[in-house]
């Protein structure tokens, strides 16, 4: 949910920014609800804050001003992307690790003196790799939702980024 375009980069948003600072730039009130209308808002204003903070600033330092703002906005784009991927990762680990255990356990039920109970040794075998298909189970789904969720953020970060190029020259063109 927190992933949609709508809530990250609403379509019209950039073309709406240009037009309103073709006659100068915004008031902080208006900056202000540009910010907490979406995340490219939040990127686009920063930019024009620092495009009126500093007019004699030349592009280098509106450019350091977007992608300040980007990097922030990537933070908060990826923030539960890592648990996502962590749980992907560990997964399969942590079904090996079952399976481990329940082979040591299998092995440690056998006393050396009497025969192998062949029954007993399928049962503890099929438990131990019922973990290793759980971790997997986990695993699998986890991963394929990650590298989605990986691919739409990456998507949205290089939309911010050529919105931000986009609106640059605008910025520079207005404070002269």
């Amino acid at each position: 949910m927190s992933l949609r375009a709508a809530r990250i980069v609403p379509p019209t948003l950039l073309d709406e920014v240009i037009t309103l600072t073709r006659s100068g730039l915004p008031a902080p009130d208006v900056l202000d609800k540009l910010r907490d209308s979406s995340v490219l808002g939040a990127v686009l204003a920063e930019g024009i804050r620092a495009a009126a903070t500093d007019a004699r600033g030349d592009e280098t330092q509106l450019r350091n001003a977007f992608e300040s703002a980007g990097r922030v906005a990537a933070h908060r784009l990826e923030r539960y992307l890592n648990l996502l991927g962590t749980i992907a990762s560990a997964a399969p680990l942590l079904g090996l690790l079952g399976t481990v255990v329940g082979m040591i356990e299998i092995f440690g039920s056998q006393s050396p003196g009497s025969g192998s109970n062949p029954e007993q040794l399928a049962h503890g075998i099929s438990v131990a790799l019922y973990n290793t298909a759980f971790g997997l189970i986990i695993a699998i789904p986890a991963l394929v939702t990650w590298r989605h969720f990986r691919g739409l953020v990456d998507g949205y970060l290089l939309q911010m980024e050529q919105a931000a190029e986009r609106l640059l020259p605008q910025l520079l063109r207005v404070r002269r």
